[in-house]
Parts: structure tokens; C-alpha cells; sequence
């Protein structure tokens, strides 16, 4: 079995969290797609490869394994819907675009699903919940960078084109307002990627759950349009002229992150 997620420790109190870009498929999952879920079009492709410079700065990274096809680490594991629009649950049954996950007939049993949430779910977030706890003990808080992608076009979603950037604090609550204010301030600081903040995209559960400034852990999400550093159409190829223009603001984000929580430590 694929472990279930990939971790590296760093030096900095930052941990950055990327659930939704694994492509293992347990068998039953494999077997049972429908051909426009085979080339698992809603991943978050590429977004290992696209901060790898977080690493490099010293943050510690968490990467899921598993595709969101089998199950979603970003939904809590009761499946409470996080919105009131158009989502996806634990176990999507439909992709992004409304489209069936499954051939009918062949979706996993109820068996086979709580056995990915008790070797996938739970294990990703033990190793996320242990990091934040350890930075928390050697920095005095912790700060918690959720980073996903998606299509910039997915009527069933949003309407028009999506922003570039768009940041999700669970409306101010996952951080400390001056973290918040120190990222829209860095991203107003440039004209060339367009941004939203707690827009379509407010957090998934991994930020709405573990951003808790009052305790010392600081949450945000980042969800970018996946048009501005790969080919959004099947194989979803990496276009490093994109990617080399979009990088120097994301690490520009995240020092203003790391920065603006030295202020309220």
C-alpha cells in the first residue's frame, strides 16, 4: 500500500499542507472510475513541485498521497458539508464540473471507505496535528499554510474566471487579523495576478479546524488558479515559463506570513 502522505521536517514554525495532489487510487476506487474521472482532472497538480522553495526556506511540508478520489482530506470526517454552494464531500461522488466519480454500481462500499479514513484520513492528519503541536512547543505558535489549486473555468462552482489568488481565512477566524492584512498587502503590492480574500474559497476544514489564533496556531488557505503555472486540459502539463513569473510572489507571501507572526508571538 502507497504510505499516505510524504513529510519533511524544517526549521521555521510553518508547516505547508498539501492534501489534494496525490494520484494513488486504492483498487477498488481504480476500477470503478468513470472515464472522465480517470485522468483525475480535479488534483492539484503540480503544487509539490511549485513550493518547493518553502522547503528550501526551512518550512516543513506535509504531501497527501492518495487522490481525493478515494477520499478528501480537506472535508472533516463526518462530512458536514463546509458550504452552502455547489462542494464536494469525504467521498465525492461527483467531480468539480457536476460529473459522475463512478461507473453506477461500483462505488466503494461503506466498508472500503471507512477503511481509507482510518490508513489515509486519519494519518495525515495525526502528522499534521503532531507538527503544529511540536512548532507550537519550540516557537511559541505555529502557522499553518494550506496550498491548493484549481481550475480557473468551473461554471458549476463559480461564475466567470476565477481571481488568481484567492486566500481563505474562514472570514478573519483561522488567523490573526495582521497576518491576513500583511498577505492582502503583498498581493494589492503587485498588478499582475489578480486576488480575493475569503471570496468562493473561505478555507476547507483543514484551516477552518486548525487555525485557531487564540492558541497560538495560525491557518491560511490559498487556492490558485491552476491556469498561471500549468495547461488546465488533460495531461495537465507543468509550463515553467508560468511557473518562474507566479513563484517569486508566493514566496514573497509567505515570508510576509513568517514576518507578520513575529509581530504577534
Amino acid at each position: 500500500m502507497t504510505a499516505p502522505f510524504n513529510f519533511s521536517r524544517g526549521k521555521l514554525p510553518l508547516l505547508i499542507s498539501i492534501p489534494h495532489a496525490g494520484t494513488a487510487l486504492t483498487p477498488e476506487v481504480e476500477v470503478a472510475l468513470s472515464d472522465a474521472a480517470k485522468p483525475l482532472p480535479d488534483t492539484d497538480w503540480h503544487i509539490p513541485e511549485l513550493y518547493e522553495f518553502a522547503r528550501a526556506l526551512g518550512a516543513s511540508v506535509i504531501v497527501g498521497n492518495y487522490s481525493r478520489m478515494v477520499i478528501d482530506l480537506n472535508r472533516p470526517a463526518d462530512d458536514k458539508p463546509l458550504y452552502t454552494t455547489a462542494t464536494t464531500g469525504l467521498y465525492p461522488e461527483t467531480l468539480f464540473d457536476g460529473t459522475p466519480v463512478f461507473i453506477p454500481g461500483k462505488e466503494p462500499r461503506p466498508e472500503q471507505r471507512k477503511a481509507a479514513l482510518d490508513t489515509i484520513w486519519q494519518p495525515y492528519h495525526q502528522q499534521l496535528q503532531s507538527e503544529l503541536e511540536r512548532m507550537k512547543a519550540e516557537h511559541g505558535y505555529a502557522l499553518l499554510f494550506d496550498a491548493h489549486s484549481i481550475a480557473s473555468h468551473i461554471p458549476r462552482l463559480f461564475e466567470g474566471k476565477l481571481p488568481d489568488l484567492n486566500f481563505g481565512t474562514n472570514s478573519g477566524k483561522s488567523c490573526d487579523e495582521l497576518i491576513e492584512e500583511h498577505l492582502v498587502a503583498c498581493a494589492a503590492s503587485q498588478k499582475q495576478f489578480s486576488w480575493v480574500a475569503n471570496g468562493r474559497f473561505k478555507g476547507g476544514y483543514i484551516t477552518r479546524a486548525y487555525g485557531q489564533p487564540s492558541q497560538g496556531v495560525h491557518a491560511v488557505q490559498l487556492e490558485l488558479a491552476q491556469c498561471n503555472y500549468m495547461d488546465e486540459q488533460p495531461p495537465f502539463a507543468w509550463n515553467g515559463s508560468r511557473a518562474e513569473q507566479l513563484q517569486p510572489l508566493l514566496e514573497q507571501l509567505i515570508r510576509s506570513m513568517l514576518s507578520s507572526a513575529q509581530h504577534i508571538a
